[in-house]
């Protein structure tokens, strides 16, 4: 690769911090978190799960925008390599405070939680703390809805959360200024010292690049085929946080442009597959409304800062929320390499369990959802609680009726097979017949045969059988009502 660095640059402490991988003796797949604690000043970050699940770990990343202001986004400081915060600012608890003499003042979201006693034990308080900063960076008087959908990602076992609750309600009132504000020039300015190259890095047995053009992308993928590909690591993060993997090669994808974008043309939506979950919800702002229901209960706002859309995609989880709707939304999938370019369907994308049609040398481009015209696309999820769960069993249903009868219909499901699949009998047996319970319930006996799921810690088999019957019943309930009001 040409024009690359060894180096990577990122603001802590108000000051640039350099880190050279190969002379300081760190591994290129350091977890922040690990980094923040190996600091002396910085031991206010903690471990609770070390797979993103509780929060207590959260930090904030800085970052400039097109427009080039500042945007902050909370993170699981667990799932986030070192490099991946390169040209950042990274803020832990340890930055809110100012000292003033002998005295130390508060940061407001600080001061609402010990004024509000949001805080007991106060392990996970740094996290909630950086979870309620981010919210105050980025809105003004937030909704009780935006509010628990800021804090979701950060489990407390003391408190009952209706302080904390309370804490960023009243902490937010007060505006989103504060020291950072003041701050934000000479911060930008530092920012822009720091030179955003491709990164190429070589330490303890390790490698670790993170290319800034898709040819580079290519040409690293020609060198190095059996890399380990990341756009987020929410999923990859675990294999050496969990399982104490060692990656040996990784190709970091989350600086390329060419694969952040979201565009709306007349009958469709393109969105890069290195755009992040929460970003493709904001751009959407409602549209799609079945994928925007998908995105609210999916995992937490600081794994949603962090996932793409691609990266969710090519794990071909068969648990996966996003696939089985995306079949429901008849999705394309844009594939690239060095000398070729192809489109196929989401169910032709994934091969087997976790496995996927990508070939040699290719990566996903982008995915393409047709805008639906007569089509009702509805999506469900069952799981052991609503929010930052796995699902128990996902579905994306469609549906198009003709004189009240079935003209179109999808009944993709997630966790009911080796794969997210299609009840492709049932399918069969509903097309061209009237949308009626009668055919409803007829349907639902078949469906409950037409898988064969397993017993895990999450459900029984049965459990899961009685549950897509009963998704396919509610989804008729819905629909029936929808077609009547019409």
């Amino acid at each position: 690769m040409s024009s690359t660095q060894h180096i990577i640059q990122f603001i802590l402490d108000d000051k640039i911090v350099t880190i050279d991988f190969e002379k300081q003796g760190i591994s290129p797949t350091l977890t922040v978190l690990n980094y923040l604690r190996s600091l002396p000043s910085h031991k206010g970050v903690k471990e609770g799960c070390a797979e993103g699940d509780c929060g207590a770990c959260t930090v904030v990343v800085a970052e400039l925008d097109q427009t080039e202001k500042l945007h902050y986004k909370a993170v699981n400081s667990c799932l986030v390599f070192l490099p991946m915060i390169h040209g950042n600012q990274l803020i832990a608890v340890e930055n809110l405070a100012i000292k003033k003499g002998n005295e130390i003042q508060l940061h407001p979201v600080q001061q609402a939680m010990v004024d509000l006693n949001g805080s007991q034990c106060g392990y996970c308080t740094p996290g909630i703390i950086m979870a309620m900063f981010a919210l105050y960076k980025n809105q003004k008087t937030p909704s009780r809805k935006i509010i628990e959908d800021a804090l979701t990602g950060n489990l407390c076992r003391c408190t009952g959360y209706q302080p904390i609750l309370n804490a960023a309600q009243i902490a937010c009132k007060n505006g989103n200024h504060d020291r950072f504000t003041k701050k934000e020039k000479e911060t930008i300015s530092l920012l822009k010292k720091i030179r955003k190259r491709s990164i190429a890095i070589t330490a303890l047995n390790q490698k670790y690049f993170q290319p800034k053009t898709i040819h580079e992308v290519f040409e690293l993928l020609e060198n190095h085929p059996n890399a380990t590909i990341i756009n987020g690591s929410t999923d990859t993060a675990l294999k050496q946080t969990k399982k104490f993997e060692l990656l040996e090669v990784i190709i970091d994808l989350s600086a390329i442009d060419e694969l952040n974008f979201y565009q709306e043309k007349e009958n469709e939506f393109l969105i890069g597959s290195g755009l992040s979950l929460e970003n493709i919800k904001s751009n959407l702002n409602g549209a799609l409304l079945a994928f925007t229901e998908m995105l609210n209960v999916f995992a937490s706002k600081q794994i949603r800062n962090l996932a793409t859309l691609g990266g969710n995609i090519a794990t071909a989880s068969p648990i996966s929320d996003t696939i089985p709707l995306l079949m429901a939304y008849k999705a394309k999938i844009k594939l690239r390499s060095k000398t070729r370019e192809r489109n196929i369907s989401i169910e032709d994308f994934i091969r087997g369990y976790r496995k996927t049609n990508l070939q040699k040398n290719e990566i996903i481009h982008s995915i393409c959802i047709p805008k639906p015209n007569k089509q009702i696309v509805r999506f469900y999820k069952i799981s052991k609680r609503k929010d930052l769960d796995i699902s128990t069993v996902s579905a994306g249903f469609r549906l198009e009726l003709s004189d009240d009868k079935v003209s179109d219909i999808c009944l993709a499901y997630g966790g009911m097979a080796e794969i997210p699949k299609q009840a492709k009998s049932t399918e069969k047996f509903l097309i061209h017949k009237e949308w009626s319970l009668t055919n409803i319930k007829k349907a639902a006996d078949i469906l409950k045969e037409e898988f064969m799921p397993i017993s895990d810690a999450r459900s029984g088999a049965e459990f899961r059988k009685i549950a897509a019957k009963n998704l396919l019943i509610k989804f008729y309930e819905e629909t029936k009502l929808q077609y009547a009001s019409a």
